[in-house]
């Protein structure tokens, strides 16, 4: 028998929800039956910790005294540009963006020791940051240059927003070339000497609802330690991919476009990360609730990482060039098990995102579902899935004509 939201938000005000994590689903469901766990189980929790660069945060610190116009000048929180073309003290702050006097890559590897993200991180730890403006001053708002120290507690608001998050599924990292390399999927060692992967399989929030059957805009979902919302795809979502008989994609395919009040968060769950020759991001907790509306959506939570299929691809030649095609197809147990083969050769592996942190993840929100704490939204639109019409496209360069 289906059971619906308004339902199962009845039962977490009564405490009676039934609430499983996607790790802990797979053994009961197997042990009771797909039919009767769908029945007794309401809702199942996901999980993930990694990084995700496309992340940032706006704030609105409010007017001085006289005011200032932040747009069109230069504005910087603790030596870090943040982009001010919106208005008069509303400012966006992205994870990747670094101090202007980083020396990036000109003495290779770049060490990326500090940027947005972990301004972020300090924020959330309750610290104070430095503001510097300059302005170039009108009649309305007169004031040319602002130093100052502000914390969150100071700002009107601060709202983590984040373009793309949670991917569903991703590539595995190698190496083919002679030489080591330096990528947003770590270090890579010649001729195949590991290989990264970044996901948390079987807890992955999107790998529980392949086909988005209850995430879309206004689902609300555990956020870097505290209470967010999806705001619809996060860029890059691709859902028409090729996928297994189970329906979990083989390569990347959905994304998330999340927010939430940065002030109710915890550094904890939201991390500034520093990658040696490539740059910095923000690694990110993130946890969605599956509600068990009927068995279907039940048999969807119950995918195992031996089940969840990636592929390997080769990140000296193949991905920078934008060349398609795979060097091997291998599933979440292999990639956890610490070893890969690929083209014959036994490969040591890594996961850049953290399955503990991940299961810790599923296991606060479903302490939050059962204490009555959290309860589940109805998404106003659901993500557009399969055969939505959604085409991922490459840049087409044109020339531009000189005159």
């Amino acid at each position: 028998m289906a059971k619906t939201i308004e339902e199962i938000n009845d039962k977490i005000k009564k405490g009676k929800a039934v609430v499983f994590t996607a790790e802990e689903i797979i053994g009961y469901a197997a042990e009771k039956g797909m039919k009767r766990a769908a029945q007794e189980v309401d809702v199942v929790t996901t999980g993930t910790f990694g990084p995700m660069c496309s992340s940032g945060a706006y704030f609105n610190v409010g007017h001085t005294k006289p005011r200032i116009k932040l747009g069109g000048g230069k504005t910087y929180l603790n030596d870090v540009p943040v982009y001010t073309g919106l208005a008069a003290v509303d400012f966006f702050l992205g994870a990747t963006a670094m101090p202007d006097d980083d020396p990036r890559n000109r003495i290779y590897p770049g060490k990326f020791a500090y940027g947005g993200a972990y301004v972020i991180e300090e924020l959330v730890a309750g610290k104070d940051v430095r503001l510097t403006a300059t302005a170039y001053g009108t009649d309305c708002y007169p004031r040319k240059t602002l130093e100052t120290y502000i914390s969150l507690k100071d700002m009107n608001e601060a709202v983590l927003f984040n373009i793309r998050n949670a991917y569903q599924n991703y590539n595995v990292a190698v190496n083919l070339s002679d030489r080591m390399i330096y990528t947003y999927m770590g270090v890579l060692q010649p001729k195949m000497g590991n290989a990264n992967y970044c996901n948390a399989g079987q807890l992955s929030p999107l790998m529980n609802d392949p086909f988005y059957k209850t995430i879309g805009i206004g689902t609300r979902i555990f956020l870097g330690g505290g209470i967010g919302y999806v705001v619809g795809n996060g860029t890059q979502h691709n859902p028409d991919v090729k996928r297994t008989e189970g329906g979990i994609p083989k390569v990347t395919a959905g994304t998330l476009a999340v927010k939430g009040d940065l002030k109710m968060m915890s550094p904890k769950w939201l991390r500034g990360t520093s990658y040696a020759g490539y740059g910095v991001t923000l690694t990110v907790g993130i946890g969605v609730p599956i509600p068990v509306l009927n068995e279907e959506i039940l048999r969807y939570t119950t995918v195992g990482d031996e089940e969840i299929l990636a592929q390997v691809v080769d990140y000296s030649d193949s991905y920078p060039q934008c060349n398609p095609g795979s060097l091997g197809e291998v599933n979440y147990k292999q990639l956890k098990s610490g070893r890969i083969t690929v083209q014959g050769k036994e490969i040591p592996t890594a996961g850049l995102s953290s399955y503990l942190k991940a299961r810790e993840v599923a296991q606060t929100l479903k302490g939050w579902v059962e204490a009555g704490k959290f309860f589940l939204t109805q998404p106003v639109e659901l993500l557009p899935s399969v055969d939505s019409g959604v085409v991922l496209k490459t840049l087409k360069e044109r020339p531009i004509k000189k005159t």
